[in-house]
């Protein structure tokens, strides 16, 4: 009669010897010729010769065994599946319980050899890494500009990101909201001796407590499906898009919840995409209307048309000026905002032969209503974002206060950005009145 296997799920577990029925202990012998299942003994029954139904005692075997080495010389197999085992029954990090028991490796042992191997080994990490990869080879087409926060940020109290995201709680990796649901049950308690209908009331204010914890958890859902918790990334990624396609990403964010992620960016791609092919196509149809048929010409054209804009601008910049010249205070202030902006994009302008970045679009960005018109103008010739600008201006202003004035040099070492930059902020603040120099 054959044993059938105590626990087949499993397969740590062995069935038992087939000549005596005993709980194999290693080392064991298996033979080679029978099977499956597997013909098992024990060295007791392999020794007297033990033969059952086609299993002779000539059949060729094999020695089951774990004493050898896997990954270290110093740990055998056996060593390795029980240190596994431990590790499932224990818990991760708890090495004292872990080394009792195994019972003949101390805590450092296991702890070092579990982190060596089976954490820190880089066969396991390129290995990781090749599935991710391949992972990503499959879904390169897709057209998902954000992601899910499974690595939620944590700003420190009182800093410029945790003032962003007013009502974020880094813990719960989620947005206050109806928090105070939990009151409504404080109080409930159900007795036997409840009539009908204050039976019937409170499981109606358990229902509706229900009702809550599921709107609560779907915007926590909507949030983590689409990346919101990430502001900082987010707001980069959506700063990709052209202007109109941004308006109607704003516009179409609400619906974002009915469609989900995939959806919806597939959807702002291609609104992104029929923009720009409608802008092709009118500027292709402008070339068509002016005669142009080649690019060569549209070349030519275009730098002809940026001549006849800046000479229309000249004069409206005359118009304007004309429109001011009997009132004097007006007519003043005019001439100093112009010489403001003179000032700036002299200040900014790149040298001949450099290309130059496009000015920072502060639409949306965290910060911008706490800067008056020349900061703005400021942030977007620098390219700085408003709530950097305004940790680096308290930093000089404070350090200026503090030294009675303060020098270049003391205020790159201050803020430690392109120097370049920091000049610019220092002689902007100067002459603003904000510092003044040592």
């Amino acid at each position: 009669q054959e044993v059938p296997l105590p626990f087949p799920g499993d397969p740590f577990d062995k069935p038992p010897c087939r000549g005596c029925s005993s709980y194999l202990t290693e080392p064991y012998v298996k033979c080679a010729e029978c099977g499956p299942p597997p013909f098992l003994l024990c060295l007791q029954c392999f020794t007297r010769g033990f033969e059952y139904k086609k299993h002779q005692s000539d059949h060729t075997y094999e020695i089951m065994t774990s004493d050898f080495p896997v990954l270290d010389p110093n740990w055998t197999a056996q060593e390795e599946m029980s240190l596994l085992e431990a590790v499932m029954d224990c818990g991760f990090g708890n090495w004292q319980d872990v080394a009792n028991q195994m019972c003949t490796k101390s805590k450092e042992e296991c702890e070092k050899h579990y982190m060596k191997h089976f954490i820190n080994n880089p066969l396991f990490a390129s290995t990781l890494l090749k599935l991710r990869q391949a992972e990503e080879t499959q879904h390169h087409e897709t057209a998902i500009p954000f992601h899910s926060a499974d690595d939620p940020p944590r700003p420190t109290f009182d800093s410029l990101l945790s003032r962003d995201m007013a009502g974020y709680m880094p813990a719960r990796a989620d947005f206050e909201f109806d928090n105070y649901a939990e009151w409504d049950l404080r109080d409930i308690d159900f007795v036997e001796d409840d009539s009908d209908i204050l039976h019937a009331l409170k499981i109606a204010v358990v229902d509706i407590y229900h009702s809550r914890l599921k709107e609560r958890q779907r915007r926590k859902k909507i949030i983590r499906d689409h990346g919101l918790i990430n502001l900082r990334k987010f707001q980069i990624l959506e700063r990709r898009y052209p202007k109109e396609v941004q308006e109607l990403y704003e516009t179409m964010r609400r619906f974002a919840r009915i469609l989900g992620p995939l959806e919806h960016d597939k959807f702002i791609e291609s609104h992104a995409l029929e923009f720009e092919l409608r802008r092709e196509i009118k500027r292709l149809q402008e070339y068509r209307a002016a005669g142009i048929t080649n690019f060569c010409s549209a070349r030519t054209y275009e730098h002809l048309k940026k001549s006849r804009d800046e000479e229309r601008l000249k004069r409206t910049m005359l118009s304007e000026v004309l429109q001011y010249i009997q009132d004097s205070s007006a007519c003043q202030q005019w001439l100093s905002r112009q010489a403001d902006m003179a000032f700036l994009m002299e200040l900014f302008l790149p040298s001949p032969g450099r290309r130059s970045a496009p000015p920072l679009n502060l639409t949306g960005l965290p910060g911008t209503e706490k800067l008056n018109e020349k900061e703005k103008e400021l942030c977007q010739m620098v390219r700085l974002v408003p709530g950097a600008y305004l940790e680096y201006k308290a930093a000089l202003v404070n350090e200026c206060n503090k030294q009675g004035g303060l020098r270049l040099a003391q205020a790159r070492a201050l803020i430690k950005i392109d120097v370049n930059k920091t000049r610019k902020i220092y002689d902007f603040l100067i002459r603003e009145g904000y510092i003044t120099k040592a």
